[in-house]
């Protein structure tokens, strides 16, 4: 399944969901918020890094000191009740993140937020940008309890956007999930308007 975020998504306020089969609108009031289709082709499995080398790039986290959107539930310092990513660079792999996680449950729903933020810091800085698109496959399970490790890398950039790939692999480097993502940095004007 694909997600094109169009709009940003209003927390805590319902939206109406339209369409079935291959194109789903969700839409806030008048505005389209975001489209809903198949993926199509697969994304492609980023390769596993094992749980202590997660752990190592984790401590590489810049988001502690150096954080766009710091209230952010999968990887914001300031979120109490969030999820705590740290991703980190993974040494001798370039633009490549890694931190581990353990969920609380087999939510597959989970699954989209930890593959969504360490997207985000494939490039080791802190740059105000928001994910654009989000396509996820769940080939696998997950195992409450028990720790995982989330991996991304960069796969291209083009202008304001850059492709990545996400993956969340079980200790013992089964995958769990994989994602495609394209991020957009977000323009400075628009950062000082808000």
């Amino acid at each position: 399944m694909a997600v094109t975020l169009l709009a940003a998504p209003p927390l805590e306020t319902p939206m109406e969901v339209k369409g079935v089969g291959k194109r789903v609108s969700v839409r806030a009031g008048d505005t389209l918020v975001a489209t809903v289709s198949s993926a199509g082709r697969a994304p492609w499995a980023v390769p596993p890094v094992d749980l202590t080398t997660a752990r190592i790039a984790a401590r590489r986290f810049p988001g502690r000191t150096e954080h766009p959107f710091p209230t952010c539930f999968a990887c914001g310092p300031r979120r109490t009740d969030g999820l705590h990513l740290t991703p980190g660079a993974v040494p001798g792999r370039p633009h490549t993140v890694a931190c581990p996680w353990t969920p609380r449950t087999d939510d597959p729903d989970m699954l989209w937020c930890v593959l969504d933020c360490p997207g985000g810091w494939v490039d080791g800085r802190p740059a105000p940008q928001v994910l654009s698109r989000l396509s996820v496959v769940v080939p696998g399970r997950i195992e409450p309890d028990t720790p995982h490790v989330v991996v991304a890398e960069r796969l291209g950039a083009h202008g304001r956007t850059v492709s990545v790939g996400s993956s969340v692999h079980t200790a013992s480097g089964h995958l769990v999930a994989t994602a495609a993502a394209v991020w957009t940095a977000v323009p400075d004007g628009l950062r000082h308007s808000h």
